[in-house]
């Protein structure tokens, strides 16, 4: 069971640490009890004894348990063995919730904890102390766990290895790896200390030894991301990227406007990368509508003009779709051949790209996770964009990478990341950051409106159709209720065009629609001969329409924020002001109104992915574990986002310090195996 659970070794089981911790010391006199309060007493059993209910199967064991002020009964059900174990006459402490009893009116502990005073219970291992509490392991209870985790830690040598270099627990004033397990697992309020207080600290994981855990899991887990990194850039590059007058002057044509300051030096640090010996894993971030993929594509060019292949992976068909009509006019002057794959490309035509990429033929391909299938096969890819990063795993991206000898890769995702979390899933990437927009793009107005103002909501959506702009309506689309939502996008588009918006054409986009037809929708939509785009999320990211100036999200409380400014994001691209409307229903809890009232106030995407960090955490913010989020047993990034800064320093103070030493160096990549499993990190090469 505890193998089932990861734990093979006592120090595996060690580092089980309890979910939370009880109050159990403080003792209350019988006469004092109330109802649905938790408490300890002690007392000694006066009578005790088994009996049958009416109810078939039923068996209840009860003792009644009397102090210097009362007595009180303990009722614990198909547990008749207890009849050999509490006796009267032996004293006990029991810990939990008294209620009333149904049958006699009277306070009485059902399935309370408890503990026997003197023999085995002389060490208070369950009451009489502050408790841990674990979650269960199979059918390893709670209470088995702290008694078994007692004799290990009991049984524990006066001195431990440290797991940690000497000299941090030296700085950082850490207790030692013996004393924090025990104050771990058994902790006892410091001489002359607060209780209060350190009952608050132990509750938010900020007593010594639990500070300790976390630095020690993040310097660790630092320390492999680094050596991932090391592993890549010492790895020998086989590609070369050369700068020439021709590619510079290719770069000039294709670009649709004068590129931003932000954008230049983005630009410098990946060719940079690129044209050193070492192999290039760079992150750019850029907010939505910050001009990314034309960063990418001039670097696209670079590789292209040094002799090489490149590939361009996206994470939705419509997303890459959308890359590709876009990359395909930017390159219209050029001689360069670009060609496209997905899941959809089947048959004669799937079979002509893979032998034309295979041959050397293709310059770029633009395509879906269908680039990873083992039948593609690249002649000389050496440079590799990523899209969206967040959508796919680590192991995706490992997979690209090795379609060609080591290539630059380039990650990119318009969801700003916040750095607790780019630290942790990009930590082994260099970063870059295009904090500037481009021109032309224009501020976005956002409201929250209720059901009551939707005719004045269609009244501003009239005017801007009549002005000559277009209109997004999106509806949420969740897995619990997808019938429903689905239906409801669709019963809104057909209302619109038949009552509202009848002089307009209004079409309708959701994810079970065919590719071709997508396709075409989007075709419509961005040529300008639909007026309406009702759908639902599969806008989200990515598409590219700069007449679109009205965004309208239908139950917007349902939204995560990041959602929320991704789809805020589609509009304003053009010389227009944007509008986006959220229309709510019920809000019905303080975090779905902070979300609007962010959404409201700012437009900064860094600052909202750091509130929807603090709300979501780390996993439901990325979407996906396979994303490379880790699962820390102690530290949390939103939470101990210090410690994770501060271990990140250390990892790579500790690093350098090392240089290379290859006794050092073996031992750190050791380390590296031992968390490789653990954490995802995996590498190529």
């Amino acid at each position: 069971m505890l193998e089932s659970a990861g734990i093979r070794t006592a120090e595996d089981l060690l580092k089980y640490g309890p979910f939370r911790y009880e109050d159990r010391s403080n003792f209350r006199r019988i006469r004092d009890l109330s109802s649905e309060e938790e408490v300890v007493i002690r007392g000694v059993i006066t009578v005790s004894g088994n009996y049958a209910t009416p109810r078939r199967g039923m068996k209840i064991f009860e003792m009644s348990v009397r102090d210097e002020t009362g007595s009180v009964s303990a009722k614990f059900f198909n547990q008749p063995y207890l009849s050999r174990v509490f006796k009267e006459g032996k004293e006990i402490v029991l810990f939990g919730t008294p209620r009333y009893d149904s049958y006699t009116g009277a306070l009485a502990f059902l399935n309370p904890e408890t503990e026997l005073v003197g023999s085995e219970g002389d060490s208070a291992v369950h009451t009489g102390r502050i408790v841990p509490v674990y979650r269960k392991i199979g059918q390893i209870s709670a209470r088995q766990l702290r008694q078994i985790l007692w004799n290990l830690v009991t049984a524990l040598p006066d001195a431990l290895k440290e797991t940690l270099p000497s000299e941090l627990v030296k700085r950082w004033k850490f207790p030692s790896l013996r004393d924090a397990i025990t104050m771990l697992h058994f902790p006892e309020v410091p001489g002359g200390g607060d209780r209060n207080q350190f009952l608050e600290d132990l509750s938010r994981s900020a007593t010594p030894a639990q500070r300790r855990f976390i630095f020690e899991e993040f310097f660790l887990f630092q320390l492999g991301l680094l050596l991932v990194r090391k592993k890549v850039e010492s790895a020998p590059k086989n590609h070369s990227i050369r700068i020439t007058d021709r590619a510079r002057e290719r770069i000039k044509s294709i670009l649709p406007f004068h590129p931003t300051a932000a954008q230049k030096k983005v630009l410098k640090e990946i060719v940079s990368d690129m044209v050193s010996p070492r192999v290039m894993s760079r992150l750019l971030q850029g907010d939505v509508g910050s001009g990314k993929t034309i960063v990418a594509l001039q670097a696209i060019v670079l590789a292209i003009e040094s002799g090489y292949q490149t590939a361009l992976m996206a994470p939705t068909e419509l997303l890459a779709e959308q890359h590709f009509r876009n990359i395909k006019r930017y390159l219209e002057g050029t001689p360069y051949r670009v060609a496209f794959l997905s899941g959809s490309v089947k048959g004669k035509a799937r079979k002509a790209v893979l032998v034309e990429v295979e041959e050397g033929n293709t310059d770029l391909l633009i395509g879906t996770h269908a680039l990873i299938q083992g039948k593609v096969k690249f002649r000389s890819l050496a440079f590799v964009v990523i899209d969206e990063q967040h959508r796919f795993g680590v192991i995706q991206r490992s997979k690209l990478m090795e379609k060609g000898d080591l290539p630059d890769t380039l990650v990119m995702t318009a969801t700003p990341i916040p750095r607790s979390l780019a630290l942790t899933v990009y930590g082994d990437l260099s970063v870059s950051i295009l904090d500037e927009l481009p021109p032309g793009r224009q501020p976005v107005k956002t409201v929250v409106k209720n059901e009551n103002s939707r005719s004045e909501v269609y009244g501003s959506i009239l005017q801007q159709l009549k002005e000559g702009r277009q209109v997004y309506i999106v509806y949420p689309l969740v897995e619990e209720s997808e019938k429903l939502d689905l239906k409801a996008a669709v019963e809104m588009a057909d209302q619109l065009q038949s009552t509202l918006f009848v002089n307009y054409n209004v079409g309708l986009l959701h994810g079970r629609m065919k590719p071709d037809e997508k396709d075409e929708l989007m075709k419509r939509f961005l040529s300008g001969d639909l007026h309406v785009l009702v759908s639902t999320t599969v806008i989200e990211v990515g598409i590219d329409v700069p007449n679109a100036t009205v965004m309208v999200i239908e139950h917007a409380e349902r939204f995560g924020l990041s959602q929320l400014h991704q789809l805020r994001g589609r509009i304003g691209r053009g010389g227009h002001a944007g509008l986006c409307v959220l229309m709510v229903d019920k809000v019905r809890t303080k975090e779905a109104y902070g979300r609007l009232d962010i959404m409201r106030k700012t437009s900064d995407g860094f600052r909202i992915a750091e509130k929807d960090l603090e709300i979501r955490g780390p996993g439901d913010f990325i979407g996906t574990k396979q994303s490379g989020v880790p699962q820390f047993i102690f530290g949390n990034i939103v939470r101990d986002r210090k410690l994770l800064e501060l271990a990140r320093q250390e990892a790579e103070r500790h690093l350098a310090r090392v240089g290379e030493n290859r006794e050092h160096l073996a031992a750190l990549f050791g380390i590296m195996d031992r968390w490789r499993s653990k954490y995802g990190l995996y590498v190529v090469g």
